[in-house]
């Protein structure tokens, strides 16, 4: 994919109405800290489009990036970070689900784990509920560049049984320094949106 225009098109907030796009969108859901951020700039070729953040929990809000006036990146809030107040865990949760249930132009959702790690519960929990809400998570394995060469079927194997993923589901490994997977990420995205354009 090459990226001639991208833009932070639209931030929608607690209250915020959904956007009625009519470009297909595929969104990126993940742990606050597993690097969203970082691959969405990462798939932008920008540096700092997508705000990363040190502080866990930042991102608040649904975040709609505009590429090549084509389709939309969707980045979704982070889930699982312990210093958010219950109240707004709630909030967000139910944010995420209105727009799974509500996007007319959503056609796949991506799941980012660390690849140093196993699933947690959280991811599992996020797992089995975009599942449930009828979408097939493409698993994105973040943080490649962190682990030895050696260390990666070990480590992709952790996470397929972590989340006990049917067998033929692809993992992506990604490193957002090297940019590793970028291109094998852009490929499957294309898969889902190609024709779909009406903008």
């Amino acid at each position: 994919m090459v990226i001639r225009q991208a833009e932070l098109k639209t931030v929608c907030g607690i209250t915020s109405r959904l956007p009625e796009n009519q470009s297909p969108e595929v969104a990126f859901a993940g742990k606050s800290n597993v690097g969203k951020s970082s691959l969405i700039n990462g798939l932008l070729n920008r540096k700092s489009l997508a705000r990363t953040s040190s502080q866990p929990g930042k991102t608040q809000t649904i975040n709609f990036y505009r590429v090549n006036q084509e389709l939309y990146l969707v980045d979704l809030p982070g889930y699982g970070y312990a210093k958010v107040a219950q109240e707004i865990k709630a909030k967000w949760g139910r944010m995420v689900e209105n727009y799974l249930h509500g996007s007319r132009q959503l056609k796949a959702v991506f799941l980012l784990l660390d690849i140093r790690h196993a699933p947690s519960s959280n991811d599992q929990e996020m797992y089995s509920w975009i599942v449930s809400q009828g979408y097939e998570p493409v698993i994105i394995a973040t943080k490649l560049d962190k682990i030895k060469r050696s260390q990666v079927q070990k480590q992709m194997k952790l996470l397929r049984e972590g989340l006990a993923l049917p067998s033929g589901t692809k993992i992506f490994p990604f490193s957002s320094v090297t940019k590793q997977g970028r291109e094998e990420i852009w490929e499957v995205i294309e898969t889902f949106t190609k024709g779909e354009s009406h903008e």
